[in-house]
């Protein structure tokens, strides 16, 4: 753990704090051999690496569905509930923000409008192995379902006897995914997007992973969607005199314990604190399970910035650009509307960060790495897609005809301009050979009455 104290050079704010994103070289070489090899051999590569990397011999992909039944009967009523009301308060988040199409009529009648189209199918990756994460289940495949994706296929690694956690395949129930298959890293994420004999190709890619399936999703985002390429978990804790340091210690450490490279930031202004923090830190890590991981991720990762006032703390927020971030605070959400970059920002004593991992309702997939600056959470936005409809009146063609042939003789696009030009024309044409016909029609009309004459 480190300690950064801005009160002493508040120059430090931006080169000790801002981040980079990017995967290392290495790993991004690794993951491409991977995705190249599975194109060249599909399940074969797929089988091979399940054996190397997971250490299974799988004999088929596809999880039976009776397997997924099986699933509710073991994991206990109590897990059931818990996972269904998180579900439906997932679900009644995620449809608030659904978008309809809409259309717009202007006074020359000329329509416009944007058409909303939910995406045919999706994978989401759900981690596996030594840990297992239901509730990534849960927010990757509900927002799907919940934009009208009629096709959402989970792939997740198997555990060490070759099978699937039932939490996982209980959330994956409830969740209304359609169908699942056992494979696990950077060879899923090349199955899902360029599929295989066994697994179908998808239009989207959702769901964090390691590093591999991060730089394996970077790789094939050019062939199909992605969501983000996600690192690391990690929190920071905006928190001043008023903060409690046992809640704050812990808070810290349940980001602490995801992985040994999970990032923990405490900015504060009261300069009694971080040893208030270590202490109840290192009283919390004796009673902690996962004790290992929780430490290693501390030591190497912790970091408590210690700002002179208040101002300089939110602006070392901002330039660390958290994936979760609390503001534990006197009157927390008066400081809200100065934070711009975070990924989900919990505010007041109360909003324990594994409220949002879990049952609150917004997404949980969220900008790492400082991405926050640019990045939003996983949302119903992205499993749809978008198109402009462009409807024009004659009247008003005429109207922006002209406008056209400017900006298209600035670019020096000739046939741009003419395309809006001939339109002019050919109406012309349309009205004069209209203008015949009515003149056809009354002489036609007088020649009969002469006739009866």
């Amino acid at each position: 753990m480190k300690i950064i104290n801005l009160a002493q050079d508040e120059h430090l704010v931006e080169s000790m704090l801002s981040r980079k994103g990017s995967l290392p070289a290495e790993v991004l070489e690794a993951a491409g051999k991977i995705v190249n090899d599975f194109r060249e051999r599909g399940d074969a590569a797929l089988l091979e690496y399940e054996s190397r990397f997971d250490h299974v011999e799988l004999e088929t992909f596809a999880v039976d569905p009776e397997m997924v039944k099986e699933a509710l009967q073991v994991v206990g009523e109590e897990f059931l509930e818990s996972c269904k009301k998180a579900a439906e308060q997932i679900r009644d988040f995620h449809r608030r923000e659904v978008q309809q199409s809409w259309f717009m009529t202007r006074e020359d009648g000329t329509i416009l409008g944007q058409k909303v189209t939910p995406l045919e199918s999706v994978g989401i990756y759900v981690p596996g192995g030594r840990a297992q994460y239901p509730s990534t289940v849960l927010m990757n495949a509900i927002p799907a379902k919940v934009a009208g994706v009629k096709r959402v296929i989970m792939v997740t690694p198997p555990q060490a006897d070759g099978l699937l956690s039932p939490y996982t395949l209980c959330a994956a129930y409830i969740a209304g995914v359609d169908e699942i298959y056992t494979v696990g890293g950077a060879q899923a994420i090349a199955a899902l997007a360029y599929g295989t004999e066994s697994i179908p190709k998808v239009a989207k890619i959702t769901g964090p992973g390691n590093a591999y399936v991060a730089a394996a999703k970077k790789l094939v985002s050019g062939d199909c969607g992605i969501d983000m390429v996600a690192g690391p978990s990690e929190v920071c804790v905006l928190a001043d005199e008023t903060a409690d340091p046992r809640l704050v210690a812990m808070d810290l450490m349940a980001q602490a314990e995801h992985d040994p490279m999970a990032t923990s930031y405490l900015v504060t202004i009261d300069p009694t604190l971080p040893s208030l923090i270590e202490k109840y830190i290192e009283e919390y890590l004796l009673r902690s399970p996962r004790q290992e991981i929780t430490r290693a991720s501390w030591e190497n990762n912790g970091t408590i910035v210690v700002c002179e006032y208040m101002d300089q703390a939110i602006e070392a927020v901002n330039v660390i650009a958290p994936e979760h971030l609390e503001i534990q605070t006197f009157e927390g959400m008066e400081l809200l509307g100065r934070i711009v970059n975070a990924g989900a920002i919990f505010v007041g004593t109360w909003s324990s960060e594994p409220l949002g991992d879990y049952v609150a309702g917004p997404n949980h997939t969220l900008p790492t790495g400082g991405t926050a600056r640019f990045s939003s959470p996983l949302s119903v936005e992205q499993f749809v897609k978008k198109s402009s409809v462009i409807c024009y009146s004659y009247e008003g063609l005429e109207a922006d005809c002209d406008d056209v042939v400017t900006l298209a003789t600035a670019e020096g696009l000739w046939a741009h301009a003419q395309s809006a030009l001939l339109r002019r024309t050919v109406m012309e044409e349309y009205q004069q050979e209209a203008q015949a016909e009515i003149m056809n029609d009354v002489y036609a009309e007088y020649d009969e009455e002469e006739d009866i004459q």
